[in-house]
């Protein structure tokens, strides 16, 4: 269980997509650190000026060492933004990671804010 009472830190990470395949070898947007869980709270792609191109996100959970998507193959049109949480967010626990990939290198930014927890129970 999260302390709570010892607050909590607010981050934000912003990565330019230049992977073009996923799972080990996408691009890594965050990981949760050791003794820390994590509140995905925002997660926005803003596509470039290149038209119909596709972007995916993965959920790395390393306690069972899968990757799940978040978003697969989304085809976004050119100069546009597509927010992934809206109103809800995603638990990260340590060693768990956001993990980035498109069809096309450097046409899309991904930004994600998070909210971490100092969590002793919990290691990587």
């Amino acid at each position: 269980m999260p302390i709570t009472q010892l607050g909590s830190k607010f981050l934000t990470e912003s990565k330019t997509v230049s992977a073009t395949s996923g799972g080990a070898s996408g691009n890594v947007l965050y990981t949760c650190p050791p003794n820390f869980s994590a509140h995905v709270h925002f997660l926005l792609i803003s596509a470039g000026a290149q038209a119909n191109k596709k972007v995916s996100i993965q959920f790395y959970h390393q306690e069972d060492t899968t990757y799940h998507y978040l978003v697969n193959a989304l085809d976004m049109a050119a100069n546009t933004i597509q927010q992934v949480i809206n109103g809800n967010f995603i638990t990260l626990h340590p060693g768990d990671k956001i993990i980035c990939f498109t069809d096309t290198a450097n046409n899309f930014d991904v930004t994600i804010s998070a909210e971490e927890y100092f969590d002793p129970t919990r290691f990587q």
